[in-house]
């Protein structure tokens, strides 16, 4: 084991039992904390581990929804390709778990990722065996590479996401992260300006692939399966020709925020609408007090699907169920980007705009950068600077159907370059998958691996 390492593994009890009380708080909170809790110490049930066991057994990693997405994107492609493949779906979060566990079949197992603590990976590494460790987007794990690696399994790190922030502080701390990352085989960037960024970071140039982002590839293709949720909205009382303004994967005290306004504009739009999804389903009660508050009354579409429709029409539309965005996208005028104007990172600006829909984002759409500089440099959406300015932009567009369009038109020229990221990314996928195969490997031990740092 490296110096590196060994500093990471003597540290990480140590940060483990600091954060302890806030990761347990969070579990509680957002509930399931109990569900296969063994899994992320390495632990497996008998049934558990006898479905691991096969060969040609691929580990891939993605935390919560979105990247299990990406993740079920890349696997069904995979399979197409190959049918013999069979993978492990390794997910963070207990959303992200549910969405992965409706997949399960005798090709694929969900699991909850261990963590990076050398024993635990050690365990994981020893009932997985996979011959490919893929990581979705962001999550690069010393232990969890170091370990694989050294079992003969080649590493990939797929979509890769790179933040401003992120690169500011992987380059800071470059002499550690850069080994870290030149222990993958291949990492697949979405946009030409990623080669330049990584190997600022000094990733070897060999080692990336300019694939496009699987999450924009195929994005303009009609939904798989699309449910048609305008008869409820026809049962709500919301006649077909209504303005509607949907708040997409909202964060704290954005819904309040787009609430109050809807309820402004209302003076000159006549028949707003607001549907409301925030980005956590389980703060649905916390929502409904603000809108509460707001004098707006609510309905919830869990209730309405097991108790029927209210008596009295409401003036929001609280989505508290998980899944189901991309395709409330159809019901809507405009889609306001969560986790953009009060919260941080942001949310995909490019499913509602692959949905026909005209986009408008905060100022802090970090997680989406590139593509949102792109998206404003051509007229695709548009970011305002304040939360301050809604009010006039969204009563603009509501009043201008033409500058709408023309939002749509020009933004889905932008996600149309992203078209076959997911059959480039396979190709590398499949170039790497006997890579380290060469000769029969041990499983792993706790100590095996090379040079690796958090990151």
């Amino acid at each position: 084991m490296s110096l590196i390492r060994l500093i990471y593994n003597l540290a990480f009890p140590v940060v483990l039992v600091a954060m302890l009380p806030a990761l347990i708080w969070r579990m509680i909170r957002r509930g399931k904390y109990r569900h296969k809790f063994g899994q992320r110490f390495g632990i497996y049930s008998s049934r558990v581990r006898e479905r691991l066991r096969g060969p040609r057994r691929t580990w891939i990693h993605a935390v919560s929804v979105g990247e299990v997405l990406i993740a079920m994107k890349l696997i069904r492609r995979l399979r197409e390709r190959d049918p013999d493949r069979r993978f492990v779906l390794s997910t963070t979060t207990s959303t992200g778990f549910a969405l992965a566990g409706e997949q399960r079949s005798d090709w694929l197992e969900p699991i909850y990722n261990p963590l990076d603590f050398v024993f635990f990976t050690h365990s994981a590494l020893a009932a997985i065996r996979p011959t490919q460790l893929i990581l979705v987007e962001a999550e690069v794990w010393p232990n969890l590479v170091a370990q694989a690696r050294a079992t003969g399994a080649s590493c990939i790190l797929v979509n890769a996401r790179l933040s401003p922030r992120s690169e500011r502080r992987f380059r800071t701390f470059r002499a550690i992260t850069a080994p870290v990352f030149n222990q993958l085989d291949a990492i697949c960037v979405q946009d030409p300006e990623d080669l330049d960024r990584w190997q600022r970071l000094g990733v070897k140039g060999a080692k990336l692939h300019l694939t496009g982002s699987i999450k924009f590839d195929d994005a303009l293709e009609p939904t798989r399966e699309p449910r048609n949720f305008r008869p409820l909205l026809t049962a709500l009382g919301v006649p077909e020709s209504a303005p509607v303004l949907l708040g997409a994967s909202t964060h704290k005290g954005e819904e309040a925020l787009l609430a109050g306004i809807v309820r402004d504009l209302r003076a000159s739009v006549p028949d707003l609408v607001f549907i409301s999804v925030p980005r956590h389903a389980e703060r649905a009660a916390e929502v409904r007090a603000e809108f509460s508050a707001l004098g707006l009354t609510t309905a919830l579409r869990s209730e309405i699907e097991s108790s029927g429709f209210p008596a009295q029409n409401p003036d929001v539309l609280l989505v508290d169920t998980t899944g189901e965005l991309r395709h409330w996208y159809a019901c809507a005028s405009i889609v306001v980007v969560g986790k953009s104007l009060l919260a941080r990172g942001g949310q995909n600006p490019a499913e509602p705009l692959a949905a026909g829909r005209p986009v408008v984002c905060g100022p802090h759409m970090k997680n989406f950068q590139l593509l949102v500089d792109k998206l404003v440099r051509s007229g695709g959406i548009i970011q305002v600077e304040t939360p301050d300015d809604l009010p006039e932009t969204l009563g603009r567009l509501f009043r201008s159907p033409q500058e709408c369009a023309t939002l749509v038109s020009r933004g889905q020229a932008v996600i149309a370059s992203h078209r076959g990221a997911t059959d480039r990314t396979c190709a590398v996928i499949e170039k790497f998958s006997n890579r380290h195969q060469t000769s029969s490997r041990p499983s792993p031990s706790p100590s095996s691996g090379n040079r690796s740092a958090r990151t």
